[in-house]
């Protein structure tokens, strides 16, 4: 049945022009064997010389004076070829169809042939580490006829997208969902900035409790402290009590609170700990699949706490790549989780040393890796000095924007009351020394630069 379909592909291919520019680009030649291997290679050279589909005469002329093919495939190729160029009319969706999933049954075949010499330590190049990324090549292959975008023929299907409201999770915190035109969108990577102890875990349990209340599913996942001490923090957010007094509370009193706030919400809070260093890209998927096949539990949106503790699913631990490359990789990993998943995924990552101490932290203060910034669709800082601190409040500097012009409130403060691990909005009197936080800078014409050139030494 295999060669059969072998069979009625080749002749598609060399006869029925449709197919042949629909499904030619997604062919490999390890799909094919034998002598249909040997076929469709000259057949690709055929194609690629003249772009347009050989007749049977030239096809074999051509198959002559290259004499690429053993004795035993050339018998067999001039016997099936008269079959091959009788061209008899399909139905071509379910010809590509058909092809798209012989296709991708080669592709699982080939990978596990792969997987097993690799096993077994006979592969020449690869290693075990290799195995998750031969096969999810194998499982994502599929045919993509989209060929682009029709500037004038898809007028339509861009207006409509210009006019579409775009599915996003909103904030809490006003001037987040104005720099960010109403929340978050699903598959983005969106990262907080911040030295020790500013407030990136703050920042993260904050919203997730706020996502809760809107009654959206919410993953959290930590690396850095335990579920006890994340649920702990969200639960001085919610319950509206300090951190410090909550194991002061009897637990009927505590117990009353959790079930007024569930009563509340038809959103759901997992909270869970991975070892420091020890998860990646692949265990957050296959949590996610257990938590969909176990609790039926499917997020909103995902807290990870926080990047640069993730491992990577290309690069094993120890191994000798630099830092440069490995968060990017995380990065890209976990934007390509959003993606799958489609969500928004929201993370943190740790400034240098020098941008530690710094109130104008740039992108440039990344710790570890530029790559990071040039994944994320979102990137702010999070600065806290000791006159912010006096106040209440943090200051929040966009970096990185994607949603919206990162020049429009490039600078806010947001309230932070620590002692209950919540953020809140400010009044707008607090915004008014900030002079990059409308779309015009406020500044006298005094103060422009002047235009003459005197004194310039050419």
């Amino acid at each position: 049945m295999e060669i059969k379909l072998e069979q009625t592909i080749l002749r598609n291919l060399l006869t029925n022009d449709a197919y042949t520019r629909k499904v030619a680009a997604f062919l490999a030649p390890e799909y094919f064997e034998g002598v249909y291997k040997g076929l469709f290679s000259e057949f690709t050279k055929f194609i690629a010389k003249y772009n347009k589909l050989p007749t049977q005469e030239s096809f074999k002329i051509e198959i002559d004076e290259a004499d690429r093919m053993s004795d035993e495939h050339y018998r067999h190729a001039m016997e099936i070829l008269p079959n091959i160029f009788n061209y008899e009319k399909e139905n071509l969706e379910w010809l590509i169809d058909r092809t798209e999933k012989w296709c991708q049954d080669r592709a699982v075949y080939n990978a596990i042939m792969e997987s097993i010499q690799v096993i077994d330590g006979k592969h020449q190049t690869l290693t075990k580490n290799a195995l998750p990324d031969i096969l999810s090549k194998a499982l994502a292959v599929t045919f993509d006829t989209n060929i682009g975008h029709d500037y004038i023929e898809n007028v339509d299907d861009r207006y409509d997208f210009y006019t579409t409201t775009e599915e996003r999770l909103p904030f809490d915190l006003d001037l987040f969902n104005q720099i960010t035109k109403g929340g978050l969108p699903n598959k983005t990577l969106n990262i907080a900035l911040a030295g020790t102890g500013v407030g990136k875990s703050l920042f993260m349990c904050h919203c997730a409790g706020a996502a809760l209340t809107m009654g959206k599913n919410v993953l959290y996942i930590t690396m850095e402290m335990a579920e006890e001490k994340i649920a702990e923090r969200i639960d001085a957010n919610l319950l509206n009590v300090n951190i410090q007094d909550i194991g002061e509370l009897p637990k009927q009193t505590f117990e009353k609170k959790v079930t007024n706030l569930a009563q509340k919400t038809q959103g759901t809070l997992i909270i869970k700990e991975y070892p420091t260093a020890s998860a990646h890209s692949g265990h957050f998927t296959a949590l996610l699949n257990e938590l969909a096949l176990k609790k039926s539990f499917r997020p909103d949106i995902i807290f990870i706490d926080y990047l640069n503790i993730c491992a990577s699913s290309r690069y094993r631990g120890g191994s000798n790549v630099n830092s440069y490359t490995v968060i990017k990789s995380i990065a890209e990993e976990l934007r390509g989780l959003a993606c799958e998943a489609n969500v928004p995924i929201v993370s943190a990552t740790q400034t240098t040393r020098s941008g530690y101490g710094s109130s104008d932290v740039e992108l440039t203060d990344t710790s570890e890796s530029f790559g990071l910034p040039a994944t994320a669709d979102l990137m702010f800082a999070l600065i806290s000095t000791e006159e912010l601190e006096s106040l209440g409040q943090i200051l929040v500097k966009q970096l990185k924007n994607r949603y919206n012009d990162g020049n429009v409130y490039k600078r806010f403060v947001i309230g932070i009351d620590r002692a209950k691990m919540r953020l809140y909005d400010c009044e707008q009197t607090a915004q008014d020394d900030l002079l990059d936080n409308k779309k015009e800078e406020e500044y006298s014409y005094d103060d422009k630069p002047k235009k003459s050139f005197d004194g310039f030494k050419f």
